[in-house]
């Protein structure tokens, strides 16, 4: 089984329970931006836009270099790899428990049928 660091997964999730933040991530998977286009793009305010940057740069999800006036975002070294894993390993809990639980309802229509009255 994988084991994952907990406070890192937890800031991946901390990050991505902010709809902003989903955004600039869809955002930068299609192109690198500025800071000051991304909050163009989501009609914020620069300052709100570096704190939503500054919450991605933590977790590594997004990366920031400055040439000169301009601090250019792209997508982290830091992908969202780990937080899928994690969802992935419940989804399949899930996906097993609801089989388990189709097959017992299949055994209950059949013994249903079996045991019904013929005209």
């Amino acid at each position: 089984m994988v084991q994952y660091q907990s406070s890192h997964l937890d800031a991946s999730f901390a990050a991505l329970s902010d709809a902003t933040r989903r955004g600039i991530l869809e955002r930068l998977g299609r192109a690198d931006a500025s800071i000051s286009e991304l909050a163009g793009t989501f009609r914020m305010s620069l300052t709100g836009m570096k704190k939503h940057i500054g919450v991605l740069e933590q977790t590594g999800l997004v990366r920031t270099e400055k040439a000169g006036r301009v601090r250019t975002c792209t997508l982290g070294p830091r992908s969202l790899d780990e937080a899928a894993e994690w969802l992935e390993r419940y989804r399949q809990l899930w996906h097993e428990r609801f089989n388990e639980l189709d097959k017992i309802v299949e055994e209950l229509q059949r013994v249903r049928r079996v045991d019904a009255p013929t005209p």
